[in-house]
C-alpha cells in the first residue's frame, strides 16, 4: 500500500480542510496516510513569512477557506481562533499521538474543537475535551507531550520536513514528490496511487 506523508501544523486554518477530508480520500484509494505534525512557524520564519502581518492577505484567506469549506461540505465560520496554540502543546501532543497511532483520532477531534466548536489549541478546557472520548488522561499525556522525547521527535519532525523542501503546511510527500496546499491533496493522493496524469505521460514517453 502506498503511503502519503501527511505535514501539517495545529494552528494552520487550510489544514482544517485536509485534516476533515484526506481519511476518507485515503480510504477510498487504498492509500495509506502518515500523520506528521511539524513546527510551520519555524519553518516560515527562516523564509520570512509573517502571514498574519499581510493586511491583504489575511481577510482573503478566510473568504477563501468559507468558499472551499462550502465546495467539500465542511463548517467554517470565519474567523476562528487564530493564531492558537502559543506554546505548541496542541502540536507536541499531537506528534506523541502520531507516535503512538492515535494521531488521526486525536487530530481530527482537534480540529473539529478549533473550528467547528471555537476552541483555542493549546488550553486545557481543549485538550481535555479531545482526549477524554478518546480514552486518554489529560494529565499523564500532557507531561508526556511536554517530556524531552516529545520535543525532541517534534523537532526531527520539522527537520524531515525541511529535507523535503516544505515551506507550509498542510503539505503532502509521496516518495519524495512535494505537494503543497489543500487544493493539492486529490493530486498527492493520485500520485500516491500512481494515477497522476505526470505518472502517465512520463510512462509512455
Amino acid at each position: 500500500m502506498k503511503q502519503v506523508d501527511f505535514f501539517y501544523f495545529f494552528g494552520s486554518v487550510y489544514a482544517y480542510l485536509s485534516v476533515m477530508r484526506i481519511g476518507g480520500l485515503a480510504a477510498a484509494a487504498g492509500v495509506s496516510i502518515r500523520w506528521r505534525p511539524f513546527n510551520v512557524r519555524t519553518v516560515m520564519k527562516e523564509n520570512n513569512v509573517a502571514l498574519r502581518t499581510e493586511a491583504l492577505k489575511v481577510p482573503y484567506m478566510w473568504r477563501d477557506i468559507e468558499r472551499r469549506a462550502a465546495t467539500h461540505g465542511l463548517q467554517f465560520k470565519p474567523p476562528p481562533v487564530w493564531p492558537t496554540d502559543p506554546e505548541l502543546l496542541h502540536n507536541l501532543t499531537g506528534t506523541l499521538a502520531a507516535a503512538e497511532g492515535w494521531g488521526e483520532a486525536f487530530t481530527v477531534s482537534s480540529f473539529r474543537a478549533w473550528i467547528v466548536d471555537r476552541m483555542a489549541l493549546g488550553e486545557m478546557p481543549t485538550i481535555e475535551k479531545v482526549l477524554q472520548p478518546l480514552g486518554k488522561d489529560p494529565h499523564s499525556t500532557i507531561a508526556r507531550a511536554k517530556s524531552a522525547a516529545t520535543q525532541k521527535l517534534y523537532a526531527d519532525e520539522t527537520e524531515a520536513a525541511r529535507s523535503f523542501g516544505i515551506f507550509g503546511s498542510p503539505s503532502f510527500v509521496v516518495d519524495g514528490e512535494l505537494f503543497w496546499g489543500d487544493d493539492r491533496l486529490e493530486e498527492a493522493i493520485a500520485w500516491a496511487k500512481g494515477e497522476h496524469a505526470l505518472q502517465r505521460a512520463t510512462a509512455k514517453a
